[in-house]
């Protein structure tokens, strides 16, 4: 740590990815810029766990490649991607049925279509069946299939401003008005939604809902390649030498002067606050904190895939506490070693009895889970910012001259909101600090 005499032009405080994103952008700007960071290493909620050989996520958020932030920044060219088959699998009446799928010409221009993400998709064929005609649950028939391709279609060529201008409900209410079937909306919108969302009663703002379905639309749900921490990790090893320092507690902060247990005070021209809502609230009463979706995700390894389609598996019929599924080893094979697969299950609340998760991974895998074995149960009670309409999408990061906020509640509770929280904030910074932004920076969009 650099002595208490020492400063730095801008100091961060905390080491998620809106923070170093943040950095990225005040360092291309030629602004030297400290990250002090309370935990032993960078990422926060974007954390990866490494056991005998496996890589187990901490809160295992769902991405979007269509996601305009890991396009913008150069920090993150070399973020490798690896894409779910397309649509969902939706169990429902104790049957397996592939759901959303958009075919590729239809899908927006807008998606990430590079080699890294594209190239990153498992090559493991469709799992084939013989059965004719196509089971109709949980989706209608034919025709409100139909529907819900042309709805998919329409929402991902529609610009995100005209998205923004309707009306905002609870995320519930305005599904009932969109023209789909009951049977469609819950056999499909409705778990997924809750689970791009991390709310099982979509309690969100529908602007919310309309902005992950959209991003839905235009791309394809992935994880990064090796765990959720490769990202945040990718960001700090782009930083300068000496940018991030990790283990350092903060107990105050202002506008000019952050001060830390370990290392007294240190002066700046600027102060951004880029920990949690709660941590946040901590350091600068007033500010508010928000409610909060807790998440829990086990992983078990099994001996062999319990499914070879590398898809995201949504229950419909809400047999048990799971919300989604996946065999994360068929998606990325890094997460797991050789001769073994990995299955991660998220749920949307707190740990459940095992025997109930037990059980409903059975009916969802068409398999017997007594050989499963449990690698860990990672539960966090304030995981996921709520966003109850009505949610203000651009919550301001400016606090005052010199003092400003980043993070995933201030704008939408998602890795794209973060990051375009951290990219907003530098540009305040920029601005007030009378930086010339460089040309390539481009101009911020109306909401995340």
């Amino acid at each position: 740590m650099p002595e208490p005499a020492q400063h730095a032009d801008v100091v961060i405080v905390g080491a998620g990815v809106a923070g170093l994103l943040a950095a990225h952008r005040l360092t291309r700007a030629g602004v030297p810029t400290l990250v002090l960071e309370a935990g032993p290493c960078v990422g926060g909620r974007m954390s990866t766990e490494k056991v005998d050989g496996f890589r187990l996520d901490r809160i295992g958020r769902l991405l979007c490649t269509s996601y305009p932030e890991l396009r913008r920044n150069p920090g993150l060219d070399a973020l490798v991607l690896r894409s779910f088959s397309p649509g969902v699998l939706v169990h429902s009446d104790g049957r397996r049925h592939r759901a959303g799928e958009l075919p590729a010409p239809r899908r927006a221009k807008g998606a990430l279509t590079t080699a890294r993400a594209l190239a990153s998709a498992p090559r493991v064929p469709r799992p084939r069946t013989a059965r004719s005609p196509r089971p109709t649950a949980p989706l209608g028939s034919p025709l409100d299939q139909a529907r819900l391709a042309r709805a998919l279609a329409r929402l991902a060529a529609t610009p995100v401003p005209r998205l923004l201008a309707r009306p905002e409900l609870p995320a519930s209410d305005a599904l009932i008005g969109r023209g789909l079937p009951a049977r469609t909306l819950d056999g499909f919108v409705r778990p997924l939604l809750s689970a791009l969302l991390c709310d099982p009663d979509l309690t969100s703002s529908s602007r919310c809902a309309d902005l992950a379905l959209h991003a839905y639309a235009r791309g394809r749900l992935c994880v990064p390649e090796g765990g959720a921490d490769a990202l945040p990790e990718l960001l700090a090893a782009g930083l300068p030498p000496g940018t991030v320092r990790t283990g350092v507690r903060v107990s105050a902060i202002s506008a000019n002067s952050v001060a830390t247990e370990e290392h007294g005070e240190l002066r700046c021209r600027s102060t951004l606050l880029a920990t949690g809502a709660r941590a946040a609230a901590g350091l600068l009463p007033g500010l508010r904190v928000p409610g909060f979706h807790p998440v829990t995700v086990v992983h078990h390894a099994v001996p062999e895939p319990p499914l070879a389609d590398p898809a995201l598996l949504l229950d419909a019929d809400r047999l048990g506490p799971v919300a989604y599924t996946a065999v994360i080893s068929q998606v990325d094979p890094t997460r797991a070693p050789a001769g073994r697969a990995l299955v991660s299950s998220t749920v949307l609340g707190p740990p459940p009895p095992e025997r109930e998760l037990r059980a409903q991974l059975a009916a969802l895998y068409g398999t017997s889970t007594s050989d499963w074995e449990t690698l860990a149960v990672h539960h966090d009670p304030e995981a996921v910012p709520a966003m109850p309409a009505p949610h203000d999408l651009h919550r301001p990061v400016r606090l005052l001259d010199g003092l400003y906020v980043c993070g995933d509640h201030r704008g939408t509770s998602t890795l794209q909101g973060a990051l375009h929280s951290g990219r907003r904030a530098a540009h305040a910074i920029l601005a007030d600090l009378g930086v010339q932004l460089a040309p390539t920076a481009g101009r911020l969009p109306a909401a995340a």
